[in-house]
Parts: structure tokens; C-alpha cells; sequence
């Protein structure tokens, strides 16, 4: 008999993502078990009311779209270099995945999934994963094979083994669990004491606090554009991940995937000129955030104050 339990299903954007969150909607919803019932949890920090109006379009019978304000409690995590994305802009909805557990008591299990993606298998079959007495699931991150800066990064400032490093972007969250250890709390408080210069700011937090305690998920759950690894074939969800979007370059591997859904989403005509515009300029810029999120990388490695040397002076990061 088929668990019938609601699968809550967390997203965290802003207006700037709310068209790339539609097409993550609709083909979330498309794969689903319409024998099963679903939430789609969207944490947002500004959204308007037409976008809120959009995305609760795609809503049917069994799958619901629900909206949260989120910034009380936030307050200490300011726009500072430490705590930007690739090294160049803040937004504090990369937070908020942090404060799932504490802010939704009255679920025990549940998935934050970033908005860059497609879903092409059913998320329920994520959600019905055992992942025993584990913090969280996730997989590894693939994105920094091959790029030593960034495993040396992983090993000499995160603390964590590169080759057992996840990505962020897909969580099946131990939400009772993360409870139980105050996660949040830890979290905010080596925020506010050390301020670590990250790379990743809430996937190195992760990492570091989280190591030992997850559960590794299969690759076909958060695959990722990647021309130097064979295209998986048994993919459920496609991660548009860094800099490998759809919206912005042609021949993105996986990128038939987005264009498929975007059609439904209602924001077809506004992605189709975002590719469109997408402008020489924005992918020189592009290239020279990557150039600076490696040399970042580097110069964090030198830093007094890291994951791992603050953990060999025998202060708590992991938990």
C-alpha cells in the first residue's frame, strides 16, 4: 500500500527566480503521483503579487503551493563578502534551508530542492528514501571534480574530504532530527563568532556541520550539467547548477529538459528573450566570476580563521 503521508517539497527564491521557479513547478508536478498528495513550500524574502499569482496557478488537486515570508531571525546574516554567492552577490535565500527544521515543527521528514532544476522522475520516491538516523541526504557534489583549487579548498578550509563534499541543492532533510540537535541554533552561532570566508557560504556550513551525519544519495537525484562525465540516462532531477543555465547559454547539456517544461510555465515568452538578451558582456563577466570564486578558493586556505582550523583548536563545528 502507498504511503500517503503529504511530501513537503521547500523552495526559497526571490521575484528575480520566480520564472525559473515556475518551470521547476511544472515539471515537479507533471511527475508526480496524482494517487499521492504533495506541498510546494515556497520561502520567499520579496515576491510580488503577481508572481505569487502565477506560480499559484500551477496548483492542482493533490499538489499545493503555499507561501511564507521568511527573515525573522535572519537578522545577523548581513551582505558581507563572507557570506555571498560565488563570491559576488548576496541574497539571503541561500539561507534559508538552514531554518526548515525549526520553522516547520509539525513535519518530522522533507525536501528543499533550489529552483534551478527539473524534476523528471516523481519526488515522492525522493521523500520515501530511508535515510536512517541521518542529519540529511544528499549527493556529492560532481561540479569540483577535476578543479584542484577547489578540492584543496574542500580539505584544507571546509575540513571535509572533497570525494564526500554535497552539493546543497537538493536536501532530503531528517527535519526531526535537525530538531533534536538545534541545528539552526549551532548554525547561527559559528555564524556570528567566526563569519567564515566561504565560497559556498550555506553548502560549506553544511558540510562542515553536517560531515559524518549524511546519507549519500544517488547521482540520478541531483544531476548536473557536466561534458566530462557521461550524460546519465537514468536521471530524475536535473540540476542547472553554477553556471550551466539554460536560460543564458545554448547547448546546455540536459537543456532540452527546461525548454520542455518552460512551455507550461508561464513564463515561456520572458525566458525565451532572457536567452535572447544574454549578452556577450554577461558571459565575460561570468567567466571572471568563476576565475574569482578559484582564487577566493585559494586565498581562504590562508585564512587565521576556517571550518577546519577553529575545529583543531577544539571548538564544535561538526555536530
Amino acid at each position: 500500500m502507498k504511503n500517503k503521508k503529504e511530501v513537503p517539497v521547500f523552495f526559497s527564491i526571490d521575484d528575480s527566480y520566480a520564472p525559473f521557479l515556475s518551470v521547476a513547478l511544472v515539471s515537479t508536478i507533471k511527475n508526480s503521483d496524482k494517487n499521492r498528495n504533495y506541498k510546494a513550500i515556497i520561502l520567499y524574502q520579496q515576491l510580488s503579487e503577481e508572481n505569487k499569482q502565477k506560480l499559484s496557478k500551477l496548483a492542482t488537486s493533490n499538489f499545493k503551493i503555499e507561501f511564507i515570508p521568511i527573515l525573522k531571525g535572519m537578522e545577523s546574516i548581513t551582505d558581507r563578502k563572507s557570506n555571498r554567492l560565488r563570491c559576488e552577490y548576496f541574497t539571503l535565500t541561500i539561507y534559508f534551508r538552514l531554518f526548515i527544521a525549526a520553522m516547520f515543527p509539525q513535519y518530522d521528514k522533507g525536501i528543499y530542492i533550489d529552483s534551478d532544476i527539473v524534476l523528471l522522475g516523481d519526488i515522492g520516491e525522493l521523500f520515501d528514501t530511508d535515510i536512517s538516523d541521518n542529519f540529511i541526504g544528499a549527493c556529492y557534489d560532481h561540479s569540483i571534480e577535476g578543479v584542484e583549487p577547489f578540492c584543496k579548498y574542500i580539505r584544507e578550509a571546509v575540513g571535509v574530504d572533497n570525494k564526500k563534499y554535497i552539493n546543497s541543492g537538493v536536501l532530503l532533510m531528517n527535519l526531526k532530527k535537525l530538531r533534536e540537535v538545534d541545528f539552526h541554533t549551532h548554525f547561527l552561532s559559528l555564524l556570528n563568532e567566526y563569519h567564515f570566508d566561504s565560497v559556498a557560504p550555506d553548502q560549506d556550513y553544511i558540510n562542515a556541520i553536517c560531515n559524518g551525519n549524511i546519507y549519500y544519495l544517488d547521482d540520478m537525484w541531483d544531476t548536473m550539467p557536466n561534458t566530462s562525465r557521461p550524460e546519465n540516462s537514468d536521471a530524475k532531477l536535473i540540476h542547472y547548477n553554477l553556471f550551466s543555465k539554460p536560460w543564458c547559454y545554448d547547448n546546455i547539456q540536459y537543456g532540452e529538459y527546461f525548454w520542455q517544461y518552460a512551455k507550461d510555465s508561464g513564463y515561456s515568452e520572458y525566458l525565451k528573450k532572457h536567452r535572447e538578451n544574454f549578452t556577450e558582456k554577461q558571459i565575460k563577466e561570468e567567466k571572471r566570476c568563476l576565475e574569482n570564486m578559484v582564487k577566493r578558493a585559494l586565498e581562504i586556505i590562508n585564512n587565521d580563521v576556517t571550518f577546519k582550523k577553529v575545529s583543531e583548536k577544539g571548538v564544535k563545528v561538526r555536530l
